[in-house]
């Protein structure tokens, strides 16, 4: 996961300035005890509708030499899914929505990264939900990296992407008398992650 080192671009050969962080370079596994994935959508046109899912492991490859080289692969447990309402997260877990009985994982591969400058990092890959694979871009800001009263070495970022769920096939909405529809297709992923280096 090309989140941290320094990369030059394909048209500038200056070193884009930012932290050397090639000694944090290794295999780290996301800590789901200490992180949080996240999303938000909009309601009935005037409020926002925020949820998490509670289940799920991750692993990254970090470069920080050549953040090229970096990798991350996220897979999410559907049925963890809690927005703070029992009957709407069973809503959610059906085939109006996630269809969790078909389709119980959602996937993040990624297939590029960069260093965009000093305090940004892009990552770009594949999105699976409900059987259907889409790209997806995230920038992250590197958060810091440190060592844990357990002596694990630790590394935390956090980023954000918005993607219309309509294109991964959650097309589920209702009209509502007032205009608009009831569920918005934009919604917007959040990641806060803190991430535990392998011995």
């Amino acid at each position: 996961m090309a989140l941290f080192g320094r990369t030059k671009s394909d048209t500038d050969t200056a070193t884009i300035d930012g932290p050397d962080l090639s000694h944090l370079s290794g295999t780290y596994t996301i800590d789901p005890t200490h992180s949080e994935i996240g999303f938000s959508v909009r309601h009935a046109m005037v409020t926002t509708v925020r949820g998490q899912f509670a289940e799920y492991d991750g692993k990254l490859q970090i470069d920080g030499a050549n953040p090229a080289a970096s990798t991350a692969e996220v897979t999410i447990k559907v049925v963890s899914i809690d927005t703070n309402q029992e009957q709407r997260d069973g809503h959610l877990r059906t085939g109006d929505f996630f269809d969790a009985e078909s389709h119980p994982e959602i996937t993040f591969t990624s297939t590029a990264a960069e260093q965009v400058d000093a305090e940004t990092y892009r990552l770009t890959g594949d999105l699976t939900i409900k059987g259907t694979t889409k790209p997806v871009t995230i920038d992250f800001t590197f958060n810091g990296a440190a060592k844990d009263l357990y002596g694990n070495e630790r590394v935390g970022f956090e980023g954000s992407t918005t993607i219309n769920r309509t294109d991964w096939g959650l097309s589920y909405n209702a009209a509502l008398e007032t205009g608009g529809v009831l569920i918005g297709e934009k919604v917007k992923l959040s990641f806060d992650i803190s991430a535990i280096k392998a011995a």
